[in-house]
């Protein structure tokens, strides 16, 4: 259970967006005064969804997770008891990008990350992580993504969670067919006042795929939507899903915060993600993203390695 890599699927075909669909999607249940500032979220998680692939970014992941002491031994004829727990805290710094699997028929977009750091030490330079990134996103299979999460562990890292960040592309109007919506009040959100929808997928599809080992786990998600109240812009994307492993209950939740790029268009700039087993936090995934870049005015994503350094002169 303290080895598990999450993963989570955002439904969006990159290719279909600018196509009109053969039939209409099913419209989300929900009020008639709501629909004008359901329509703002839906046009701009379509403008992340073009826009965002054109990115590079810096995350830094802090992880604090508790976990048995590997080094309890209990004393004989003593009372069986839980062993103690310590707590862990490292941090990774990646290079971030998102795009799609190639020579795959979906468009899906995903999240991509390669590390640059760990626990303050440098494992390569930005540029190296770069081309690394290159080769994984040209990748034809998933294979290379759940190898990049896996490497993770090798640093220490349990209850992995990947494209949280993404999950904003889940209300674009290709997705309401896969989602319930429902009224939750109102709320504040830092100096803005906000409208915020109970949501719900209809399907596991888009939803959570959580790897234990060889086995893959698939749920669907619900959540809450914050929208700015007066313009109905994405404020926080709320979202959580629970299964019965074993005899407990194990839950993920996550609550993404988005804003306005200097770009134009939303991009995440924190998550918090949440791995709990029978109401008890044991790992706790901090990311904060900074820096997005535009890299390229063209759909696919091309890194460039710096050049050698000139050879040494000879000496006579």
């Amino acid at each position: 259970m303290r080895k598990a890599v999450l993963v989570f699927f955002v439904p969006l075909a990159v290719a279909a967006q600018n196509q009109l669909p053969a039939t209409s999607p099913p419209q989300p249940t929900i009020e008639a005064g709501l629909r004008p500032l359901l329509a703002r979220v839906a046009e701009e998680a379509d403008a992340m969804a073009q826009n965002i692939p054109k990115t590079l970014a810096i995350e830094t992941l802090d992880q604090r997770s508790a976990r048995a002491s590997t080094r309890f031994r209990p004393r004989f004829g003593s009372a069986p008891t839980p062993p103690p727990t310590r707590s862990t805290v490292r941090q990774i710094v990646s290079e971030y990008s998102v795009g799609t699997l190639k020579e795959t028929d979906s468009g899906d977009l995903h999240e991509f990350r390669q590390v640059i750091s760990v626990d303050g030490r440098s494992l390569q330079t930005e540029a190296s992580a770069r081309h690394t990134l290159s080769l994984g996103m040209n990748s034809p299979s998933d294979r290379i993504r759940k190898r990049m999460l896996e490497q993770f562990a090798k640093y220490g890292l349990v209850d992995i969670a990947s494209d949280y960040g993404l999950i904003l592309l889940e209300f674009t109007r290709r997705g309401w067919g896969n989602l319930q919506f429902a009224p939750a009040g109102e709320a504040r959100l830092g100096t803005s006042a906000a409208l915020v929808l109970g949501w719900k997928q209809r399907s596991t599809a888009g939803g959570e795929v959580e790897f234990r080992g060889r086995r893959a786990v698939y749920q669907s998600l619900e959540g809450r939507l914050w929208m700015r109240k007066s313009d109905g812009l994405p404020l926080r994307v709320e979202a959580w899903a629970e299964l019965q492993d074993g005899g407990h209950t194990v839950r993920d939740q996550a609550s993404v915060e988005y804003v306005m790029s200097s770009h134009g268009f939303l991009t995440p700039v924190s998550v918090v993600h949440r791995h709990s087993v029978d109401g008890q936090v044991v790992t706790e995934n901090l990311y904060h993203y900074q820096h997005f870049k535009m890299f390229s005015a063209e759909a696919d994503v091309k890194f460039t390695e710096d050049p050698e350094p000139p050879a040494p002169p000879v000496k006579p």
